[in-house]
């Protein structure tokens, strides 16, 4: 049951950790309205396991692998329902990227071109995760999370290339 005191240290938490919801919800959504949808999908998944959060992990970890599982599965999905947080509405309302640094548009939309497990390692390479936290968060292992990085910036390099000469 949550009481005032889970919800107070719930929405502390999504507030301090709100980068890693803009992150995953721009990487896996083109467009505004999708990606405000897909961040209210993510709390509201991360608030119905909040109970069950036993602090073995960082907080950001459990909310990354909660956050890209939802992401992962969002659009998989073949009808879409309303939902009805129980918490301030305002934590899914973003600033939008300056659109004045072209180069981070553009890493988002190649990112946002990668296969799931792709998208979902680069972004927490990104977002200076260790190997060992990136294995942990996708349950892949830390060898196979080297190797994918690896390949996933040659990826991009070449994406960025390729852009520069259009």
């Amino acid at each position: 049951m949550a009481t005032p005191a889970n919800k107070e240290a719930f929405t502390e938490l999504i507030a301090q950790n709100k980068g890693i919801i803009y992150k995953v919800s721009s990487s896996y959504c083109n467009n505004k309205e999708d990606r405000e949808d897909l961040a209210q999908e993510i709390i509201l998944n991360l608030w119905k396991s909040f109970p069950r959060f036993e602090e073995v992990s960082k907080f950001s970890t459990w909310m990354y692998r909660i956050a890209l599982n939802v992401a992962i599965s969002y659009y998989r999905k073949e009808t879409r329902t309303a939902i009805h947080a129980p918490f301030d509405e305002s934590l899914v309302v973003f600033d939008e990227v300056n659109d004045e640094d072209e180069n981070v548009s553009l890493l988002f939309r190649f990112i946002g071109e990668l296969r799931e497990m792709d998208r979902s390692v680069i972004l927490l390479y990104l977002e200076d995760k260790g190997y060992k936290e990136i294995a942990e968060i996708t349950g892949i292992t830390e060898t196979n999370v080297a190797t994918k990085i690896s390949r996933i910036k040659q990826n991009l390099k070449t994406s960025f290339l390729n852009n520069q000469n259009k």
